[in-house]
């Protein structure tokens, strides 16, 4: 079951350079959002099983939201470069951004022996969720070809990137409070 796990967590990674080549070279919408959608369930899915099963492990704990990050943004960047949007490629880095500082965070508490303070939270869980919901809508929105969607998406992306902002002060807020 532990191999299962790991497998799932595993995809994501394989599956976020996929989803780029076929946006960005092959133009494969439906494709890429069955792929997509597989990697988001299976997001779901290899926490449930490994608490379910009791095989939680630090390497999950580590691999897991690294595979997040690259399956979101491999797609958000394809999503940039095939829409040509200044937007969706802007949002991107500012996830990305703070992306390394989490992760800057989460290493100065881990050398300090307080990694509580990055521990991961509803909200940051609910981060991820509204950037899968994001891209699976932009996908979606390509494959039927809805301009509603893409807007819809569009919003979509802006509330995914000011919890992303938020959940990122929070974890800075804990951290520093610590060195005070």
């Amino acid at each position: 079951m532990q191999y299962f796990i790991n497998s799932l967590t595993f995809a994501r990674i394989v599956i976020g350079p996929i989803i780029y080549i076929n946006l960005v070279n092959n133009e494969a919408f439906i494709m890429s959002l069955l792929l997509f959608t597989f990697a988001s369930i299976s997001d779901y899915l290899d926490g449930f099983f490994a608490r379910k099963y009791n095989l939680t492990s630090d390497l999950g704990e580590i691999i897991d939201p690294i595979a997040d990050k690259i399956l979101i943004l491999f797609s958000l960047f394809a999503l940039a470069l095939y829409l040509e949007s200044i937007y969706i490629g802007f949002m991107g880095c500012i996830i990305l951004a703070r992306e390394f500082w989490v992760s800057a965070l989460r290493d100065l508490n881990a050398r300090s022996g307080n990694p509580v303070a990055t521990k991961v939270t509803f909200l940051a869980k609910l981060k991820t969720a509204i950037q899968l919901i994001s891209i699976g809508l932009y996908l979606l929105a390509l494959s039927i070809n809805s301009s509603l969607l893409m807007f819809i998406a569009d919003f979509n992306l802006f509330a995914a990137c000011i919890i992303t902002i938020h959940t990122g002060f929070q974890y800075s807020i804990r951290t520093f409070k610590l060195y005070n």
